[in-house]
């Protein structure tokens, strides 16, 4: 393992610490240097991990499958697609390599055995079972075997399918994570489903998470705020771009303000505030704002100071309002302006 495998390791297993990843999906569109070019991107803005999808055609998809959406103006079926969005394992392995250079974590959701079997072969830290694969026992039993961290997403289980999944994982050792999310590209946001995230923390007791697809910036960030810093974003360079997830994804300028958000909140739950501790450093900022006692008017030798002579004025330090009996009915002892702070000795 790693160093940076560890460290991402132990921010998933620390609740205190947000956890940002990138989802690229199929966003690069089958392209390699794009998929590098997310990379760089993500690792610029500080992300925690980078996330692809391993797609092998023939070990996952059949030509009866259908086009969820049908947006490819250069394949047939989406067999074909699946098929286009291929990288070999030496592609995947450099993929790998440039992210931990870049010092961010390589993620991947497998969606076959055999997708499993090249991550492993070129050594993720952690796994993501995507939505649809909840059911998909094979996957996750092959997951539970490497002993790997597995983050479930579960934007199409129910409560019964959750319970199966979290008593099959918690009869072993592995470490696990559940990622609220609603499998709609892009989810609308009265379906976003904020309040279920206190609700599966509850039942299940371990760390949960949001996986959001509503293309905006908004569900991720009330969710951290509300404590659940676990967050998947899917990434574009544009909206304008090709691809049938890009309208349900962040720019890497929105991710990049999500990720301010997190460490800046982070920042600031981690260090509280002891109010009288904080006061004592601000002594003498209180001092330039406070107020002590000066005249309304100027005044001569002699005048017996009344109330009505007083007022306060900036600086603070001088003599305050709760002194001014120690002026009152009392001379004074030389000619006072109204511009200077009054002291006991301009009295006799």
């Amino acid at each position: 393992m790693t160093e940076i495998n560890s460290q991402f390791s132990k921010k998933l297993n620390d609740e205190s610490t947000p956890v940002i990843i990138g989802e690229i999906g199929q966003n690069h569109d089958g392209s390699l240097g794009m998929a590098h070019a997310y990379i760089d991107a993500l690792a610029d803005i500080g992300v925690d991990a980078i996330k692809f999808q391993t797609h092998i055609a023939l070990d996952e998809s059949t030509l009866d499958e259908k086009f969820r959406i049908n947006f490819s103006y250069q394949d047939k079926t989406r067999f074909d697609y699946w098929k286009r969005m291929e990288f070999t394992e030496s592609q995947w392995m450099e993929l790998k390599k440039h992210s931990v250079a870049r010092g961010i974590e390589f993620l991947s959701t497998p969606f076959s055995l055999s997708a499993i079997d090249l991550l492993s072969r070129i050594g993720v830290e952690a796994w993501k079972l995507g939505s649809g694969d909840t059911t998909s026992n094979g996957i996750l039993d092959a997951m539970i075997l490497t002993k790997k961290p597995i983050i479930v997403s579960s934007g199409m289980s129910t409560w019964d399918e959750l319970d199966t999944i979290v008593n099959q994982l918690s009869n072993t050792d592995t470490d696990y994570y559940l990622m609220q999310c609603t499998s709609k590209y892009p989810t609308p946001l009265n379906e976003i489903g904020l309040n279920l995230l206190p609700e599966i923390k509850n039942r299940y007791k371990c760390r949960v998470g949001l996986s959001d697809h509503s293309g905006l910036t908004s569900p991720a960030i009330a969710a951290i705020a509300r404590g659940f810093s676990l967050i998947e974003v899917h990434a574009t360079f544009d909206k304008r771009m090709f691809g049938p997830d890009i309208v349900a994804s962040l720019t890497i300028e929105d991710i990049k303000s999500l990720v301010q958000f997190a460490d800046n909140l982070n920042s600031i739950d981690n260090n509280p505030v002891d109010k009288d501790a904080i006061a004592i450093t601000l002594n003498d900022q209180k001092k330039l704002f406070d107020r002590s006692l000066a005249l309304v008017r100027d005044l001569p030798s002699g005048h017996v100071l009344a109330e009505s002579d007083l007022t306060l004025k900036k600086p603070g330090g001088g003599l305050m309002w709760s002194e001014r009996d120690k002026l009152i009915n009392r001379p004074l002892s030389h000619n006072m302006p109204m511009n200077r702070l009054l002291k006991i000795e301009d009295v006799s």
